[in-house]
């Protein structure tokens, strides 16, 4: 399910989403300040281009005070609208059986977009 599907999601919207994450990526990184928002946002990107067989698992490392503080000014600065919307697609699509794979790719998405610092993501 892990190909088709992922074709499916890039066909169906996933490939726009990404562009959208890469550019405004790009946008942040201009900035010193932005630079740790943009990879961030390029992480949500990446996973946007390839969803299913990805996993988003917490990193590990030994960021603690910093990853939180990040993860504030986050859903501050606009992770919850972009967690909101991905949850709205994702109950969207739930309503169907066929939309049910592709809606738990926007609950992946979602609570990636709602803290990503001190998370990574990993194939599955």
């Amino acid at each position: 399910m892990k190909i088709p599907g992922n074709i499916l999601w890039l066909l169906l919207g996933g490939l726009i989403v990404s562009i959208e994450y890469v550019v405004l990526s790009l946008c942040l990184m201009i900035t010193i300040i932005g630079i740790p928002f943009g990879i961030q946002t390029l992480k949500l990107g990446l996973l946007a281009l390839w969803p299913f067989g990805s996993k988003v698992v917490d990193s590990g490392g030994s960021s603690g005070c910093l990853s939180i503080l990040m993860n504030i000014l986050w859903i501050v600065l606009g992770g919850l609208p972009i967690c909101l919307t991905h949850l709205f697609f994702g109950i969207l699509l739930c309503i169907t059986l066929i939309g049910i794979p592709f809606g738990k790719q926007h609950f992946k998405m979602a609570g990636l977009a709602l803290t990503p610092f001190g998370k990574q993501i990993v194939s599955a």
